[in-house]
């Protein structure tokens, strides 16, 4: 296994529905964890690399209903 954290940024502020959602985008295969930044305004993923691309990480938060933008913090 080889963990990796990317930082991401968010495309609006997180709200109550984007916070449940982010509760169940643990069950994500693959993401091991997510941190939302003190701001609201970004998100600190780890993950498998071993199991997902960071592209593909991107592609499930936004498929769960978390709008993150392309680039990073």
């Amino acid at each position: 296994m080889t963990k990796i954290q990317v930082r991401f940024r968010l495309a609006r502020r997180l709200d109550d529905a984007m916070m449940e959602r982010l509760a169940r985008a643990h069950t994500i295969y693959g993401i091991q964890g997510i941190q939302v930044a003190p701001s609201l305004d970004g998100l600190t993923v780890e993950f498998d690399a071993t199991r997902l691309l960071r592209s593909e990480v991107e592609a499930a938060l936004a498929g769960a209903g978390i709008p993150v933008a392309a680039a990073e913090l």
